[in-house]
């Protein structure tokens, strides 16, 4: 299994090179941050096309994270508990 992680900028910008590194440098899971991607503008449905699930939380402009993989996630967990910290990092 080859893990991978990405401070991509904005994922709206990078998305094209995050395309062509996964496969490219054979990438099973893949965590990127600074997604810059609110919940609703995520390309989910891309990376699905190109065979990679994702889950993840963000925030438009800065922050957000994702975890990108060959398989599908099962449990989401979006902060800390106990931890009163709204960044989604």
């Amino acid at each position: 299994m080859k893990v991978g992680t990405w401070n991509v900028n904005s994922l709206k910008v990078r998305l094209p090179q995050v395309l062509d590194w996964l496969p490219r440098a054979g990438i099973d899971i893949a965590c990127l941050q600074e997604t810059k991607t609110q919940d609703a503008d995520f390309p989910f449905e891309v990376l699905k096309a190109a065979g990679y699930e994702a889950l993840a939380v963000g925030q438009k402009t800065y922050n957000g994270v994702a975890i990108v993989s060959r398989q599908p996630g099962t449990d989401l967990v979006t902060a800390i508990p106990g931890f009163d910290d709204p960044q989604k990092r």
